[in-house]
């Protein structure tokens, strides 16, 4: 559900709310569907990172 201050995005029939605390640190992201025989997943490119962690889950 979407709070006061979340951003709406659209596109390609998805909709996605971004938390508003969230918004400055993905400027500039691209985000992308992909399917291939092991996996369906949503790869997000951030070309502000500097680093990650080996997971993927922290940036810096």
């Amino acid at each position: 559900e979407k709070a006061k201050f979340d951003e709406k995005v659209e596109q390609d029939g998805v909709h996605i709310h971004i938390d508003a605390k969230a918004q400055l640190t993905l400027l500039g992201t691209e985000m992308d569907y992909v399917e291939s025989t092991l996996a369906s997943e949503f790869v997000f490119n951030n070309p502000n990172i500097k680093g990650t962690c080996g997971c993927g889950e922290s940036f810096s």
